[in-house]
C-alpha cells in the first residue's frame, strides 16, 4: 500500500470511528440550546446499556474547553461503569473538544464527522474501543 493509500485509509477509519462513536452522545444529549456537557453525561447515564458492557473494560477521558469546559471521565468494566467529574488514570480513548461543540454535537447540531475532519472534536488512542462508546450508551 502507498503513503498516499495509507493516509486515506487511515483517514477513512478515523472519520467513521468519530461518526460511530458519537451516536453516544446524540442519543443521550439533553435538546436545550443551553445545555451543558454535564446535561450529556446525565443523559448517558441513562442510556447505559449493561449487556453491550460485558467483557468491556475501557477507560474514557472528556476534556473540554469553554466556560462550561472541564473533563469528565467513564471506566466500563464488564456490564457496569462509573462516571464522575475530574480526570482518570491511564484512559484507553480521550475525547477533546469545546463544551460548546460537545453540546452541538450532542444536540445534533454539529455532525461528528463534520466536527473530527475540521478539528473541532479529537479523538486520541484506541479507535475500535471509541467506536464501543455508541454501543454502550446509545
Amino acid at each position: 500500500m502507498t503513503k498516499v493509500n495509507t493516509t486515506c485509509f487511515r483517514l477513512t477509519i478515523a472519520t467513521m470511528t468519530a461518526a460511530v462513536c458519537l451516536g453516544a452522545v446524540h442519543a443521550a444529549a439533553s435538546k436545550s440550546e443551553n445545555a451543558t456537557p454535564q446535561d450529556v453525561f446525565d443523559g448517558m447515564r441513562q442510556s447505559f446499556q449493561a449487556e453491550k458492557a460485558k467483557a468491556v473494560y475501557v477507560r474514557y477521558q472528556f476534556n473540554f474547553s469553554g466556560p462550561n469546559g472541564g473533563n469528565w471521565w467513564i471506566d466500563v468494566k464488564d456490564g457496569t461503569f462509573k462516571m464522575e467529574k475530574g480526570k482518570i488514570d491511564n484512559p484507553n480513548v480521550i475525547f477533546t473538544a469545546s463544551d460548546r461543540d460537545w453540546v452541538a454535537l450532542a444536540n445534533g447540531k454539529l455532525g461528528g464527522t463534520w466536527a473530527f475532519l475540521t478539528g473541532r472534536l479529537r479523538i486520541a488512542g484506541d479507535k475500535g474501543l471509541a467506536k464501543k462508546l455508541g454501543e454502550i450508551f446509545p
